[in-house]
């Protein structure tokens, strides 16, 4: 008899709409897991964000810290809000923390279009999108998080990091994904976004890109200057397959692409490490819609399948990665045209409205073909 494998998942559902979003996605979860069989789920919900930090003075609790870790993976729904900062100005933001601390290097930010979901280009080509932007997500410019400093009322300084250790494991990472993808029918192109052109740092970046480029002769390869990325990501991001770019720059790139795909509420994400990886939507807490019900749980949702991949391919259950295909199909069944139209998209549906679609598409719907991250 074959053991059913039970995972444990650090739960951060955070600030704002992180509360709303979370339990509709941890259903789906349950229910895909229990339609697929093979593996189970249990959920720790764990306190941490902006208003953990206003009750406690502690943004992150090691106890929270300590249970993350020892969990098989971490899914976070959104933290942060304005209205609660540090002394020094800045937002609450312990998911950059959790990134640091587990070495989670390799954000992959999915640009997928939905069937019946409209995003902001109306060119026929752009309602097939498929790209995958994968952001360097411990360094770069973020690295000054919390050690920029301010001269005298004159003059302020934050610093860019780009190291190799690093910038190796995360082209790896994007030449492996490239290669998954290309073996499903894609391109199999790397593209790598920077500004070498400017920055040492960035030229840096660049040439350690193509030394390791080098490493993967099988796969394609080039290079494509930040501000050109961000012009075609508008007048052409078909030609995209696979983009590998510095923290920053993949920060304000993504939330580009989720602009192109229907907003900050269809686009999933992960942080993912050599050990560890957490799993959260690309929006914010949405302090200003919070407790209304108007909070679309989509990304949240679509995290949730990308982890049930990356567990599938830690642990080699292969029931994992169909159930995140089960989810990945129901979500387009339950958006296909004329269904579906979310708040922020000038429709009515909200948050359980989207979340028992989903839920019955479920029922109804075969696993989706999925490409790992």
């Amino acid at each position: 008899m074959s053991r059913t494998a039970d995972f444990r998942i650090a739960v951060f559902a955070g600030d704002g709409i992180g509360h709303e979003i979370t339990e509709p996605c941890l259903d789906l979860l349950t229910r895909a897991a229990r339609i697929v069989g093979g593996f189970s789920l249990s959920y720790q919900r764990l306190p941490a964000g902006a208003a953990t930090y206003r009750d406690t003075g502690v943004a992150l609790p090691p106890t929270s810290m300590a249970e993350a870790k020892a969990a098989d993976a971490i899914l976070l729904a959104a933290m942060g809000d304005p209205a609660i900062r540090y002394p020094d100005g800045t937002e609450i933001a312990p998911q950059l923390d959790l990134r640091v601390k587990f070495g989670l290097y390799a954000g992959v930010r999915p640009v997928r279009s939905i069937s019946g979901v409209s995003g902001a280009l109306r060119d026929p080509r752009a309602e097939n999108l498929d790209f995958v932007l994968v952001r360097e997500s411990t360094e770069g410019l973020f690295a000054s998080h919390g050690k920029g400093t301010v001269d005298n009322d004159a003059e302020a300084r934050d610093t860019m990091v780009i190291s190799r250790a690093v910038s190796e494991r995360l082209f790896d990472f994007a030449f492996g994904l490239a290669r998954k993808r290309k073996q499903a029918g894609k391109r199999g192109v790397v593209t790598c976004v920077d500004k070498a052109n400017v920055f040492a740092s960035l030229a840096f970046f660049r040439r350690i890109f193509d030394e390791r480029a080098a490493a993967h002769p099988d796969l394609g390869a080039d290079h494509a200057y930040v501000d050109a990325t961000a012009l075609n990501m508008v007048r052409k991001p078909w030609a995209f397959d696979v983009l590998v770019t510095e923290n920053m720059f993949g920060d304000i790139l993504s939330d580009l692409g989720a602009g192109l795909i229907g907003g900050m509420g269809m686009a999933p994400s992960a942080d993912i490490g050599d050990d560890y990886a957490m799993f959260q939507p690309c929006h914010g807490s949405a302090p200003d819609i919070a407790g209304q019900g108007k909070a679309n749980p989509t990304a949240m949702i679509l995290s949730g399948a990308m982890m049930l991949d990356w567990l599938a391919d830690r642990h080699r259950i292969p029931a994992c990665r169909d159930a995140a295909g089960l989810i990945r199909a129901a979500v387009d069944h339950a958006f296909a045209p004329g269904s579906l139209v979310p708040i922020e998209l000038g429709g009515t549906a909200g948050t359980r409205a989207i979340a028992d679609a989903v839920a019955a598409a479920l029922e109804q719907v075969e696993p989706a073909a999925t490409v790992s991250t």
